[in-house]
């Protein structure tokens, strides 16, 4: 299964040791999470490294209890020449229940060079997909 360029899904069971003292995801555990989303999208996008410049927003939109599967969807709204904007959203569910959106955020990415500079995102491949 290949999902298109600019787009990931990875899914993650929240465990006690991802939890607060309430039986819930720890905000900060959510937030890695979601930056791992966004990273993986931006590199997948960019075909090269890439690092975050800035977080526009999140949102914790309801607790996520121990037991339940987190679903991160992360998508590329934005390419500009070295930077681009990344949204991802958290859906939890369990088994045989609706999953409801429990985080959203906005990320701003950078693609780097080797030596940590801004680099131009290769569109090439991207033009060729639309066309």
């Amino acid at each position: 299964m290949t999902t298109p360029a600019g787009t990931t899904e990875l899914r993650e069971l929240v465990l006690p040791v991802h939890a607060n003292h309430r039986g819930t995801l720890f905000a900060g555990q959510g937030l890695q999470l979601m930056t791992k989303a966004a990273f993986l999208t931006a590199r997948g996008l960019a075909q090269r490294e890439v690092v975050m410049a800035g977080v526009t927003g999140v949102d914790f939109l309801a607790p996520v209890p121990v037991g339940h599967q987190l679903l991160l969807r992360g998508w590329v709204s934005r390419i500009g020449r070295s930077s681009m904007t990344v949204c991802v959203t958290g859906l939890a569910d369990l088994p045989g229940a609706p999953a409801e959106e429990v985080l959203k955020g906005v990320f701003e990415m950078v693609a780097v060079d080797a030596a940590g500079r801004p680099a131009a995102i290769d569109r090439a491949y991207l033009d060729e997909q639309t066309a």
